[in-house]
C-alpha cells in the first residue's frame, strides 16, 4: 500500500487539519515510512510462534485494600447544597417512562 497526495488531503479534512504544503509532504514522507516498516514485518517467520497473551510470566503484586482518610456522615453533608436526612439531594435526571 502506497500513500499518496490525495490521501493526505482526505485525512486532512477528516482530522479538522490544516496542514501547509511543507507539512503535507512531511506527513506523506513519515506515513510511507511506517508503512514500509509494517511491511518488513511480514517478511518474518512467524510460524512456529505462540501468540504473546501477556508481557510476563510474573503474577503482578497487588496491595491490599486498606480503609483510610474516613470522614463521617456530617462532615461529608457538610459542604452539601441540598441534603436529606442522612442523604445527598440531587435533582431528578432520569425521567420514568409510563
Amino acid at each position: 500500500m502506497q500513500i499518496d497526495r490525495h490521501l493526505i488531503l482526505r485525512l486532512e479534512n477528516l482530522a479538522r487539519l490544516q496542514l501547509s504544503e511543507e507539512e503535507r509532504d512531511l506527513m506523506l514522507h513519515d506515513l510511507n515510512e511506517i508503512l514500509e516498516m509494517v511491511e518488513k514485518l511480514n517478511e518474518l517467520d512467524t510460524e512456529n510462534v505462540e501468540p504473546l497473551i501477556y508481557l510476563s510470566n510474573q503474577s503482578q503484586q497487588l496491595r491490599s485494600d486498606e480503609v483510610k482518610g474516613q470522614v463521617t456522615t456530617e462532615e461529608a453533608l457538610k459542604n452539601a447544597p441540598a441534603t436529606e436526612g442522612p442523604y445527598f439531594k440531587v435533582p431528578k435526571v432520569i425521567k420514568q417512562h409510563k
